[in-house]
């Protein structure tokens, strides 16, 4: 599903529920990532010594006239006897993706020294996440969301005993994911949506947590976790 970086005069998007598009397709033909591979030792040697790869989705059509701005996100794998992914619910009254499941993560800053410490700075700004809990394991390629943002996603193995302390004006809550279920592409849903002669594709992997409560991750964060099952599978 790759998408071509471009920054033409977009085609805004209507108000839409992401719901409601139909699934067009589950990748139930690709294998999950062995666990093997997501132990805090693999993970470490993965991006130690990547493989030859290629992201899936470099980028996807852009839908806002806001000029281009780099941003990082942080993919924070919790180390549990069971590792998990952190991931946010932004509250609703935020400019962009309001509502929506993401990553900690923002608009990088002129002080910022690289996209670890604009990750790491947003995360402890959004989650309270403190860096002395985090070890930086590296970057995943970049990814142009439709909202003009160029994201570097920083992947880091964060403490199980870490406490957080969600900032209540950006984040609605905070949940765990099992990393297991985000890198089985049986639980990978794709989704066409065609508006103004223009087609949009994403992923969406929704997640239903023993409250039954259904986190529903798609777009990109749900691409950046994409890239990261080909990171790993390859």
């Amino acid at each position: 599903m790759p998408a071509t970086p471009s920054f033409a005069v977009p085609t805004p998007l209507p108000d839409f529920d992401p719901r409601t598009v139909p699934v067009s397709g589950i990748d139930t033909g690709l294998s999950a990532v062995p666990q093997a591979r997501t132990t805090a030792q693999a993970l470490r040697a993965r991006f130690a010594a990547p493989p030859v790869w290629q992201p899936e989705i470099a980028s996807e059509p852009r839908f806002s006239a806001r000029a281009p701005a780099r941003a990082a996100v942080l993919i924070p794998i919790i180390q549990r006897a069971e590792p998990t992914v952190l991931l946010t619910e932004r509250t609703a009254h935020l400019s962009t993706h309001s509502s929506q499941v993401a990553f900690p993560g923002g608009r990088a800053d002129p002080g910022d020294a690289n996209a670890a410490a604009t990750a790491l700075r947003e995360a402890h700004e959004e989650v309270g996440l403190e860096a002395g809990s985090a070890q930086v394991l590296g970057e995943l390629p970049v990814y142009v969301t439709g909202s003009s943002f160029i994201v570097s996603p920083v992947v880091a193995l964060v403490q199980a005993d870490c406490v957080l302390r969600p900032n209540p004006y950006e984040v609605a809550r905070i949940f765990e994911v099992p990393l297991a279920f985000l890198l089985d592409p049986a639980h990978h849903r794709r989704h066409v949506f065609e508006y103004a002669g223009q087609r949009r594709e994403w992923y969406s992997m929704p997640y239903r947590d023993a409250e039954g409560y259904e986190h529903f991750i798609w777009g990109a964060t749900a691409g950046m976790l994409r890239n990261f099952y080909r990171f790993l599978s390859a």
